[in-house]
């Protein structure tokens, strides 16, 4: 399938990172009732396909923007078939390797700098790493994805983290399907 108005739905999900606290945390999507990696009969296996990936960091009193003061840096990612449930900030360490661009199962990972940590007069943002494309989406096999933070600088004051995930599910021949698997074993 093609990235278009009829086969593209967005799933979302989000985390809320804890103020003065180290460590990471995570957020998992349930991707069963989109995913079939096994291939029945004439019936092909099928997965999720992930186009694009837009986050957003505000502030945990309400959907305002994060403070000015705010000076919290962290890496954000998307991780396939990580399966790690959802975990508060400091109760997930991730490993050194885990958002890395030579992790084969992350799907995006980006860095987000808070406004007190970036020039003069910029707001907070997020600096892209490794991301699919429309043309060449990440395509998922396995039954979850999670959103995994690591702190790098404590955050000063609470936040939310939300991901927004534009995503088709494809039918996939055997061939790729097996590749795919062998790909994202964990």
């Amino acid at each position: 399938m093609a990235y278009n108005i009829k086969d593209v739905f967005y799933l979302d999900t989000n985390v809320t990172v804890a103020a003065a606290t180290a460590g990471g945390g995570s957020a998992q999507l349930d991707l069963s009732a989109y995913i079939d990696p096994i291939a029945r009969g004439r019936q092909k296996g099928t997965g999720l396909a992930i186009y694009k990936v837009q986050y957003s960091m505000t502030d945990d009193n309400a959907s305002d923007a994060v403070n000015v003061n705010e000076a919290g840096t962290a890496r954000v990612g998307m991780i396939a078939g990580l399966g790690i449930g959802d975990q508060v900030t400091g109760g997930f360490t991730p490993t050194i390797d885990l958002i890395r661009a030579d992790n084969s199962l992350a799907v995006d990972i980006q860095d987000y700098y808070g406004p007190a940590s970036v020039p003069s007069g910029n707001a907070g943002m997020f600096t892209t790493l490794v991301e699919p494309s429309e043309d060449v989406p990440y395509v998922i096999v396995r039954d979850n994805v999670c959103l995994v933070y690591s702190i790098g600088t404590n955050f000063t004051n609470g936040s939310f983290l939300s991901v927004r995930l534009s995503c088709a599910q494809i039918t996939l021949d055997q061939a790729t399907l097996n590749q795919l698997l062998r790909t994202q074993t964990v």
